[in-house]
């Protein structure tokens, strides 16, 4: 981490650290921080099939929790849609764990709707890609229902590039405004997943599970720990930053659109082991 990164992760550090002491975290970013999160799966890897065969091969993989997309279930979804797919989702046995990536701008009106869509949807985290005249806005939008924003980086033409980009723009805003780290981004961006986790703890809402064969900007998608993703040290920082149980921990495989099944299961082999650093401390 460069000096410049420690003094503005120490900034935020303090930041998080006296809105505990003041009251100023709601119940939804503290529930459960001993817990175990539960993993689940970035919708957008089974963007090849329908909405009811995607959530049943989730349920098949063994995730525990889905996160949807625009392509899986619209912003502009009827109410009685969401109350739908929110009971599917009930009864197949896995939960909601947020909605993205979504972009939010300076118009506070159009922002509205996205919380009032994940509040139906019952989520507690909205991912998204938020304009930098965004955040007053935004401000009052997570205090007023509660519900986090993620923002979620695209790696090394993205505005939120690095890890510390993310920091610059949460520093002096509400703590349910955090990061959701798209680690194989991060890998294109050069930076490990370990220290993400560890410049972003406490403000870190969301992960997207990664891996990709190197870290420059044009390369490929690979199972997990088989590119540039240490899994096993991944799970410990998270564990050791107390990611937060009802945090979006979602494995996310691009490659291979039209059958991605045989690799999505050859990385929950690789994931699931490594969740059990959750249960043993």
């Amino acid at each position: 981490m460069s000096q410049s990164s420690r003094r503005s992760f120490l900034r935020i550090s303090t930041f998080a650290a006296a809105a505990v002491a003041c009251g100023g975290v709601s119940r939804s970013v503290l529930a459960a921080e001993k817990a175990a999160p539960k993993l689940g799966i970035q919708l957008y890897s089974l963007r090849g099939y329908s909405r009811d065969a995607a959530l049943k091969h989730a349920q098949e993989l063994g995730f525990e929790s889905v996160e949807f997309y625009s392509g899986m279930l619209g912003l502009n979804a009827p109410d009685a849609e969401i109350a739908a797919v929110r009971k599917q989702v009930a009864d197949m046995g896995m939960t909601i764990s947020a909605h993205g990536v979504n972009r939010l701008t300076k118009d506070a009106a159009e922002n509205r709707k996205v919380f009032e869509f994940a509040k139906k949807l019952g989520i507690p985290c909205i991912t998204a890609d938020p304009d930098f005249d965004a955040f007053d806005n935004l401000d009052e939008l997570v205090k007023e229902f509660d519900i986090r924003v993620a923002i979620h980086n695209h790696g090394p033409t993205h505005r939120y590039n690095k890890a510390i980009d993310v920091l610059r723009v949460i520093e002096k805003r509400d703590v349910r405004i955090g990061a959701c780290a798209d680690l194989g981004h991060y890998i294109r961006s050069g930076q490990s997943g370990p220290e993400v986790i560890r410049i972003l703890q406490g403000r870190l809402y969301g992960i997207h599970l990664k891996d990709f064969a190197e870290m420059k900007d044009r390369t490929r998608g690979v199972i997990l720990g088989k590119g540039h993703l240490n899994v096993e040290a991944v799970f410990t920082e998270l564990q050791q930053v107390q990611f937060p149980a009802n945090g979006a921990l979602s494995l996310e495989y691009e490659e291979n659109e039209k059958n991605p099944i045989a690799d999505i299961r050859e990385c929950y082999a690789v994931a699931k082991p490594a969740m059990k650093i959750f249960a043993a401390n």
